[in-house]
């Protein structure tokens, strides 16, 4: 499903229906959350949280002219995608999420590098996200993602 929205809210207006609580409870969980300095806003077409270039003026090394992104999710065909960037790029952080899991959901993990896919609306962890999504700080991202860049 390929959405082109000009902000999270209206992202979520151009979800089918039986999607938008889902996605407003998950918003609401992240944004609740999100320790201070990350961005909410549209990257990639998903619903972002990012840091802004007030905070690191770099950017992504990718595209300088974007913001060093975070955490997203998305509205897939199949599924509800939530991609965070401290569980591919941070070990530690990798093995909590990957422990945690099964403390919170019956149904197996489906993730990839970075990708937790959600293919039961009714099972996402919304406590095991909003422990994840409080985490890692800005100036923690930053350094963790010069680290991995700088060893590239």
């Amino acid at each position: 499903m390929q959405y082109k929205p000009n902000s999270p809210e209206d992202y979520i207006n151009q979800v089918p229906e039986e999607r938008k609580e889902t996605l407003n409870k998950l918003r609401k969980t992240i944004k609740d959350n999100l320790p201070k300095g990350f961005e909410e806003g549209i990257q990639y077409n998903m619903i972002s949280y990012y840091v802004p270039h007030a905070i690191y003026p770099s950017g992504y090394h990718c595209n300088p002219k974007e913001p060093l992104p975070f955490m997203s999710f998305a509205s897939q065909k199949n599924s509800v995608n939530f991609y965070h960037s401290g569980i591919y790029a941070d070990k530690e952080i990798h093995d909590w999420f990957v422990g945690e899991y099964p403390k919170y959901c019956k149904r197996k993990l489906d993730m990839g590098k970075s990708c937790i896919r959600f293919k039961k609306l009714e099972e996402i962890p919304y406590e095991l996200v909003r422990e994840l999504v409080c985490k890692i700080s800005v100036n923690e991202w930053i350094n963790t993602y010069e680290a991995a860049i700088k060893n590239k």
